[in-house]
């Protein structure tokens, strides 16, 4: 992929990252003639921050309902750790997989 393209795309790429509202407005506007690669790899890895996210706010949520015991309501912060680490990714105009969750879904 060509250095222009992944500059074009560096801010959205980056606002993909910001909460889910950012992941939806990344892809919107990443549709149609103006599709971006660069883009849409960072929302594909968004996507999996933050589908895990969800994941473990409703898991944390549970395992400290049942067994009491607090260190699970620490588990929604990985979500925002790989958050980070992918804006640190897209700042630095990398097409680096997310660790843990990177590759999950794909063929």
């Amino acid at each position: 992929m060509e250095q222009s393209t992944r500059e074009a795309g560096k801010t959205m790429a980056i606002i993909s990252y910001i909460t889910i509202i950012g992941l939806l407005i990344a892809y919107f506007s990443n549709q149609g003639a103006s599709k971006n690669e660069f883009v849409s790899f960072h929302v594909g890895q968004s996507l999996r921050v933050w589908i895990l996210y969800i994941i473990l706010v409703v898991g944390g949520t549970l395992f400290v309902m049942i067994t009491g015991i607090g260190f699970f309501s620490y588990l929604p912060y990985l979500g925002w750790v790989l958050a980070i680490l992918g804006i640190v990714n897209a700042m630095n105009l990398k097409e680096e997989k997310l660790p843990i969750i990177g590759s999950v879904g794909e063929k």
